[in-house]
């Protein structure tokens, strides 16, 4: 359980945790727990003893048992960084004051930058309202390699890291525009769709500063965009809002605005505000790690029950899934927020903890979401039994596959740590493992799929 900010745990409940962590995988290790425990406070006392303070000694003792242990060594590799945000008090120094303006100074002119790349295609004579489908393809890439370089200055990445970053969005840019994309064809949207998908995994992997290879730099990305969503739809509440008075403000001297809100405010705000809103969740996060639980805990029972009655009714009526564009989007949408709400649920939980109610609660969620994406995929296949493949098909038909192997496996490791026969860890890592295919086959839809249904 996390102290409050200011508030260090006692070296007991340290040492409980530890205790617990080993006692659950004792039968699965041969270890003798009393005995590295004695070892453990004698650690501890003999790092009092140098000067260490009694937080300090923890942790340096749980790293040298972990020399002789392999379970310690596990402990203190998946629970270090939990460790220092429970007992570092965060500094009012004049050093932290300095890097936190600095971090915001940066920040805020990343996203002026970024406001001001949305525009530069206008002084070639783009223009939003008549080249929409650029401005769709690109829109990704007039923001994430901003939020991406916010991320390789605040990490200090090596400079090798960053060509390979830097690769990735010259190789998108090249994709997005090479193509001869018909107008009104299906390639163009499922371009604009897919590529924000596939950079997210580059700015992944500079968020993570080098620990992306680690499940728990994973696991912290997948909190980061948990939290950066919940952030954007504040500020993009708040500038709704703010428009609407403005709106309302100047029409009172007969000036209408709306030219203004369409050609500059929209734009420009919409993608300044995905930097400030990453800003706000690096410095908030004790905010925001309090409000993600409360509304994963609120809506997941929601959308079990909405979905466990769909099925229900589906088989009570014997009615079949109308899989038209507008409803196959839909049923995509729904599934792919289930997934993560078991996403945040997951990076929400001690790892630790005992199974509860919220538990059974996902597995039921889980099983009904798998459930409906097998009775979509379905619908997909006798679709394209019937009608032949189109490109919305084909890549409706791959997103569904992959979130079936995702969601089954995951049911299977829900529901084995339920009855006690694994840890939720390993259903962590295979969340956190299956990231990559998400990217992977969003970059197959981008590069593959235009040439592959003449750029219709």
């Amino acid at each position: 359980m996390m102290a409050a900010p200011g508030h260090a745990i006692s070296i007991e409940e340290q040492i409980d945790q530890w205790r617990s962590y080993l006692q659950r995988r004792q039968a699965i290790h041969s270890v003798d727990v009393a005995e590295l425990e004695d070892h453990l406070r004698e650690q501890v006392a003999a790092l009092g003893d140098a000067g260490l303070a009694t937080d300090e000694a923890f942790l340096v003792a749980v790293k040298r048992i972990g020399d002789i242990d392999a379970l310690s060594r596990e402990f203190a590799r998946e629970h270090s960084d939990r460790l220092w945000k429970q007992l570092v008090v965060p500094s009012d120094s004049e050093g932290s004051q300095v890097w936190a303006r600095t971090d915001a100074i940066v920040a805020f002119c990343l996203a002026i930058a970024a406001a001001v790349a949305i525009k530069v295609p206008a002084l070639f004579g783009m223009q939003l309202d008549q080249d929409g489908g650029f401005y769709a393809r690109n829109l990704s890439l007039f923001v994430l390699p901003f939020l991406t370089g916010y991320f390789v200055w605040k990490r200090g990445l090596a400079t090798s890291t960053v060509r390979w970053l830097a690769a990735a969005f010259v190789v998108a840019g090249v994709f997005a525009n090479v193509y001869p994309f018909d107008p009104e064809g299906s390639t163009e949207v499922l371009t604009a769709l897919h590529l924000p998908i596939a950079l997210w995994l580059v700015v992944g992997i500079a968020y993570a500063g080098g620990r992306w290879g680690q499940v728990g730099g994973r696991m912290d990305f997948i909190r980061f965009s948990g939290e950066l969503f919940i952030y954007y739809v504040l500020i993009a509440l708040g500038g709704g809002v703010l428009t609407a008075f403005m709106a309302i403000t100047f029409e009172s001297i007969g000036i209408d605005v709306e030219p203004f809100f369409a050609s500059w405010l929209l734009p420009c705000g919409a993608v300044g505000a995905v930097l400030v809103a990453s800003w706000l969740v690096e410095a908030k996060q004790s905010v925001i790690e309090n409000m993600a639980p409360v509304l994963t805990r609120l809506f997941t029972p929601l959308f079990a029950a909405m979905l466990v009655t769909f099925l229900v009714t589906m088989l009570w009526t014997g009615r079949a899934v109308d899989i038209e564009r507008e409803v196959l989007i839909a049923f995509d949408l729904l599934l792919v927020l289930v997934l993560c709400l078991l996403l945040y649920a997951i990076s929400a939980r001690d790892p630790r903890s005992s199974p509860d109610v919220f538990d059974v609660m996902q597995v039921v969620l889980v099983v009904s979401a798998l459930v409906a994406d097998a009775v979509a995929l379905w619908a997909i296949a006798g679709r394209i039994t019937e009608f032949g493949f189109t490109p919305n098909r084909v890549a409706a038909l791959g997103v569904n596959v992959i979130l079936l192997v995702n969601l089954a496996w995951s049911a299977v490791l829900y529901i084995r740590f339920l009855e006690g026969h694994g840890s939720f860890t390993r259903l962590e890592r295979w969340q956190t493992n299956y990231l990559p295919v998400y990217a992977g086959w969003a970059a197959i839809v981008v590069i593959v799929f235009p040439p592959l249904f003449d750029y219709i």
